[in-house]
């Protein structure tokens, strides 16, 4: 494998994460590759969702948390004061565990953030739309009802239009929180589908408590347990040798 196949996106070092005293995160160090899917695994509770919202600092918002360590996106300290979490959130997209569109046409759904972002060429905009639903196979589905409400779609179509609305601001990452505990197995598949193509592209987190999952879409793998990480590497490794007696039980069902 180049060094530029395996070049790194984000690293997080001697990560703790605290909600006021507790401390929900504990020392994690993780590398994730440019252009690479790395999935976090590890029983409820056990920080994986905490993590994955560091990386867009989207526990910013809950009150009286704070973060020590660090979490360089391409060499940079996110958390830094001259960061502008806008564009970092621009940068790293995120498609949440629940389809969660905006009670708009699906049209808007996607030129919503174009136009927030100073998009006003119609053609451009239409031209982006479809680029948008086509990278997250939608297009062919929603095609020809563009001016219907998004609420019309089944849960793994919104799903999708969530996702499509994370790539039109062109994204470097996406991360996906649980993005298959609300939808069913057909749905999911396309979405397992759609994170296998995405990896051209994007950098890609999921957390997911589905190890199958993980084992099927991630080359990279993080098993977290209260709040530290147990052990990290690919993802073939991680599921038929895991180097940790604490991996192993997970894997095999024997906890979790």
């Amino acid at each position: 494998m180049s060094s530029a196949e395996n070049a790194i996106k984000f690293q997080a070092r001697d990560l703790d994460f605290f909600y006021g005293a507790v401390r929900a995160l504990r020392k994690v160090n993780i590398d994730c590759y440019d252009r690479k899917v790395t999935a976090i695994i590890g029983p409820s509770g056990c920080g994986k969702s905490t993590f994955i919202r560091t990386l867009n600092r989207m526990n910013e918002v809950i009150p009286g948390t704070r973060i020590e360590g660090q979490i360089l996106l391409d060499g940079r300290d996110i958390n830094a004061a001259e960061i502008d979490v806008v564009e970092l959130r621009r940068k790293v997209g995120m498609v949440f565990q629940k389809p969660n569109p905006f009670p708009k046409s699906i049209y808007d759904n996607i030129a919503y953030g174009l136009r927030i972002n100073g998009m006003r060429d119609k053609r451009k905009l239409e031209q982006t739309v479809e680029k948008s639903l086509r990278g997250a196979a939608l297009w062919d589905e929603v095609k020809d009802r563009l001016d219907e409400n998004a609420f019309a779609l089944s849960g793994g179509q919104q799903q999708r239009l969530c996702i499509a609305r994370a790539l039109a601001v062109e994204p470097e990452v996406i991360l996906f929180d649980e993005p298959c505990s609300a939808i069913d197995p057909i749905a999911t598949a396309k979405v397992e589908d759609l994170i296998e193509h995405l990896k051209t592209d994007y950098t890609v987190v999921i957390v997911t408590h589905n190890m199958q999952q993980a084992a099927r879409v991630s080359d990279y793998t993080a098993f977290m347990m209260l709040g530290e990480l147990v052990e990290f590497g690919e993802t073939d490794g991680i599921f038929t040798t895991p180097a940790n007696k604490l991996t192993e039980d997970y894997i095999t069902g024997r906890f979790g």
